[in-house]
């Protein structure tokens, strides 16, 4: 799953595939209704490769908690962004255990799982991609070893 071209653009609802670089910023297209748009290096984006989540030890990447929530819901989507915050803050527990209750608020959990449904939705939630990277990763370095 390649999230950095996945753009999340503040101020704009949803998520945008970004489709090409311009002089004065990109051109990207959302993920909702494929309208493309262009982004200006003024507004603030956000590549999701580049977001993580506060825990209570060290920032855990966005990557990794699709890679639960999938697990999680055997690559279905995910409870609804609209449920109550009770219900979104327990759902999270279950994702990442020990994730910073005081950093981490009900609206970015919110925004999270509104993320993956979104992704999940359009099919771009691939984890046999990273598994066969990770599987190659792994025989390179017992190729290293020998």
């Amino acid at each position: 799953m390649d999230l950095s071209k996945i753009l999340s653009i503040s101020g704009k609802p949803g998520l945008y595939k970004m489709i090409t670089s311009t002089k004065n910023g990109v051109l990207v297209e959302s993920l909702i209704d494929e309208k493309r748009i262009p982004a200006f290096s003024h507004e603030r984006i956000s590549s999701l490769e580049e977001i993580s989540v506060f825990t209570e030890t060290e920032d855990v990447p966005l990557k990794e908690i699709f890679h639960s929530i999938f697990n999680i819901t055997n690559n279905q989507q995910a409870l609804s962004h609209k449920s109550s915050a009770n219900e979104l803050v327990g759902f999270f527990e279950s994702v990442l255990p020990n994730f910073d209750r005081d950093r981490v608020y009900a609206s970015d959990i919110k925004k999270i799982i509104q993320w993956y449904n979104l992704l999940q939705t359009k099919g771009l939630v691939d984890l046999a991609e990273d598994v066969e990277a990770e599987e190659s990763d792994t025989d390179s370095k017992e190729n290293e070893k020998e």
